[in-house]
Order: C-alpha cells, then sequence, then structure tokens
C-alpha cells in the first residue's frame, strides 16, 4: 500500500508472471468489492463502477506495477463522479484524473496559462481582477489568495495550483488518506489473501 492520495498497490517481483497473476486476482476482486460505509459501490443496475490503472515499469532486474483502485459512481451531489475531482476545484481542474496525472504529473487545461498570469497581475496589483471576465470561476480562490502572504506571487502561485491539484488527486482517491480510509483501504487488502 502506497502513501499516496489514491488508493494504490505496488506489486514488486524478480517474476513479471508473479505480478500478473497478482494484479488480475486484484483487478477481479475489487469490480466485485464494496464497502458502502465509504460509498464505494462495485454495481449498480447492471453498471460496474470499480475498476483500475494500473502503471507498470521495470526497476532493476525487478518488474514493478502499480495497481490504482478506481470507482466511477455518480451521484446527484457529485454528477461527475463520487472519486473524481469535485466542483471546488473545477475552476482549476474538472477534466477526469488519468494515467498521468494517476502518477503525479499535473496535466492542467491550456486556459490556465493565461489566467493564471491574469491572477499573478491582479495579485500584484497591476490590473483589476473584475476587467477579466474569463476570472469569474476563479473568484472565491481569488479571494483567499488575496488574504495569504509571500514575497514572490510566481513562486505563490505555482505552490497554490500544486495544492489544488493535491486537492484533486484526494478527491480522486477512493480510501482516503485518514484513518477510516486506511482501515477500509486494509480490509479491502485482507480479501485477497
Amino acid at each position: 500500500m502506497l502513501y499516496w492520495p489514491l488508493s494504490t498497490l505496488r506489486l514488486t517481483s524478480e517474476s513479471k508472471e508473479n505480478v500478473l497473476d497478482l494484479a488480475t486476482k486484484i483487478f477481479e476482486t475489487w469490480c466485485t468489492y464494496s464497502d458502502e460505509s465509504l460509498d464505494i459501490i462495485a454495481n449498480e443496475d447492471g453498471v460496474r463502477h470499480n475498476t483500475v490503472t494500473p502503471i507498470v515499469r521495470k526497476v532493476g532486474d525487478k518488474y514493478q506495477m502499480d495497481v490504482v483502485l478506481r470507482n466511477n459512481r455518480t451521484t446527484e451531489e457529485y454528477p461527475l463522479g463520487i472519486f473524481h475531482p469535485h466542483s471546488e476545484h473545477h475552476h482549476i481542474k474538472k477534466e477526469n484524473i488519468g494515467l498521468i496525472e494517476v502518477m503525479g504529473l499535473a496535466i492542467l487545461p491550456a486556459r490556465l496559462k493565461t489566467e493564471l498570469e491574469e491572477i499573478k497581475l491582479c495579485l500584484s496589483g497591476k490590473a483589476d481582477f473584475n476587467s477579466y471576465p474569463e476570472l469569474e470561476k476563479h473568484k472565491e480562490w481569488y479571494e483567499h489568495l488575496k488574504t495569504c502572504s509571500y514575497t514572490n506571487v510566481d513562486t505563490f502561485m505555482e505552490m497554490e495550483v500544486t495544492k489544488k491539484f493535491v486537492s484533486v488527486l484526494e478527491n480522486a482517491g477512493v480510501y482516503k488518506m485518514d484513518d477510516e480510509g486506511m482501515d477500509g483501504f486494509s480490509r479491502f487488502v485482507k480479501t485477497l489473501w
């Protein structure tokens, strides 16, 4: 079990067959595994919600696979997915989390390049936030940013966007990084033996 916002099991072996066999067992078990206390429901009305994102690499002489547990269930509160970016982060990242993001590399919308530069101008007192209609989606975040202290606006904005991206990853994690989530993750792992 990795200490990572997304619920990830890392398999490592000199035998690629062993890695593949265990990954297959994890996938097949996860496809039918539910824990309603944590909003994890594998199937509803014939629709499978559980899947995995596999990441495979060779490290030295060993084969390694990260098996990231995913769930695509939606609710009225989370119409784009319970375990997907939540609405308070959509001004930064609304799109689904894919393989690259699972690995921790932020793929952010191209529109942000200009929008973040405009926000930096506003924070530096060189422009008026209200003169940029495209920034309206960032208003609540901007109000928070104005209350923070910093010495370098570029470094500050990079850190603030990083915090948002980490929050998006935490939203996508099936098991949260708290005691309840880790207990649930352990319960699932125990079903594999």
